[in-house]
């Protein structure tokens, strides 16, 4: 605001004339001067103040306006980045709902990424580097993970460190030999339990009928000095099976050999164990061609194979696989429900004798009937195991079934493995022998 203007009728501007100067002429006008001469130096100290009032007002007018335009550009930027976010959130939700749903609905890749997810977000000591890969089965809704475990020297030894003033130095105090042995056997079982106890509790949708876990080692072999990559345990467990245990209150050893894992007494000892279900991780039933004989053409199909054919290879592939044991096979039988019975002949006197051999030519997944019915048939030939190999997979309950009885079970992927081990290369495509089952 300006100051008040001099009034030039104010009392301060007008000439106290007395009846002196009155008289006197040259003084009364001295002492108008005088007032006239105030009145304009007050005003121009005045009109300075106000030209300086209105620099000032300028300037500020001047920076409000830069200062809102600037304002107004920012908001404009707040905006457009508020609807880019707004945008990406909305993508982002639509993507984990259309993953939700698909992961519902069963697709294959979704349910392994969700499952990813589920393991790559699980809080563990840095010993334990979550690296690990998974596989699902749909037709019997079985998850495979492979867990690479830490080895023995991977956790922490140090029980103690002091500093020892008197010679300046620190001293370390180590766990003992048979302490970190326990340590470990406790880490990997309470890991293993806790692998299957994350799976399926994020299995809100019920997509996980069954989790085949197998816990591996990348471990330098003391007797050659290289790394070897073994499987040191193996679990297979139902869903609803496992819900049901408090883990709250188990011994985690107890528990894991109570659900049937497989491992040796010690994990420590990194003794090689067969998993119970592995991934195939090169998928040669769908990639790759064989020549089992002469007579079979390289597009030949396992899974759609002529019965006679693939009683042939039967025979011919576990002759060969007993032949190492002076065994012998023979078949006995064979049924157009795609079964082939044999009975191989074990000369060894400790593990040897009478075994019974099925084949299933199946496009779809073996049920828990066919492993039952293969082990009436090994109770009554009398017989000391039962093998029951198929060109698909077993179902939850077919493996389970199959927990402490002398019964193996072989999936496609191990029929494709024996042909292999034995000098021949095999594909068995299930959609393709679906398709010339209808026609």
């Amino acid at each position: 605001d300006y100051p008040p203007m001099p009034d030039k009728n104010s009392s301060k501007y007008k000439p106290d004339l007395t009846l002196l100067s009155k008289i006197i002429k040259p003084m009364a006008k001295k002492r108008i001067q005088e007032c006239e001469e105030k009145y304009a130096k007050d005003l121009r100290k005045w009109e300075e103040k106000k030209l300086e009032i209105d620099n000032k007002n300028e300037a500020q007018e001047k920076q409000y306006n830069e200062a809102l335009k600037d304002w107004e550009t920012k908001i404009q930027d707040w905006e457009a980045r508020k609807a880019e976010f707004l945008e990406k959130q909305r993508e982002f939700n639509e993507n984990i709902q259309s993953f939700l749903a698909r992961y519902r609905n069963g697709d294959v890749p979704s349910i392994i990424e969700y499952c990813r997810l589920v393991l790559k977000n699980s809080v563990l000591p840095l010993c334990i580097k979550k690296n690990f890969e998974t596989d699902y089965i749909p037709d019997t809704k079985i998850l495979i993970v492979e867990y690479m475990l830490p080895t023995p020297d991977d956790l922490p030894r140090i029980k103690e460190v002091k500093y020892i003033q008197s010679r300046n130095e620190i001293q370390e105090t180590y766990y003992s030999a048979s302490f970190m042995e326990k340590l470990y056997d406790a880490t990997i079982y309470r890991l293993l339990l806790r692998i299957l106890h994350e799976l399926f509790e994020a299995d809100t949708e019920g997509v996980i009928d069954a989790i085949s876990l197998n816990g591996w080692v990348d471990n330098i072999n003391k007797a050659t000095g290289k790394n070897e990559l073994v499987c040191i345990a193996s679990i297979q467990v139902k869903k609803e099976e496992f819900e049901a245990i408090d883990l709250r209150n188990i011994d985690p050893k107890a528990c894991f050999k109570n659900l049937k894992g497989v491992g040796s007494s010690k994990l420590s000892g990194i003794t090689p164990i067969q998993p119970i279900l592995q991934i195939d991780k090169n998928d040669s039933r769908f990639v790759q061609s064989y020549n089992v004989t002469s007579e079979l053409d390289y597009t030949t199909n396992l899974a759609a194979m002529d019965w006679e054919d693939f009683e042939h290879l039967i025979r011919k592939l576990f002759e060969k696989e007993f032949a190492s044991y002076g065994g012998e096979v023979k078949v006995t039988q064979a049924s157009r429900d795609g079964g082939v019975d044999a009975i191989a002949f074990d000369p060894d006197p400790i593990r040897g004798g009478k075994i019974v051999i099925q084949a299933k030519r199946y496009t779809n997944t073996v049920g828990v009937a066919a492993v039952r019915d293969l082990y009436g048939t090994v109770v009554n030939e009398g017989a000391t195991k039962g093998i029951l190999v198929t060109t698909s997979d077993y179902g939850p309950d077919a493996y389970e079934f199959a927990k402490n009885k002398p019964l193996t079970l072989l999936n496609g992927s191990n029929l494709l493995y024996l042909l292999e081990k034995h000098g021949h290369k095999a594909k068995i495509d299930l959609q393709e022998a679906k398709r010339l089952n209808k026609i």
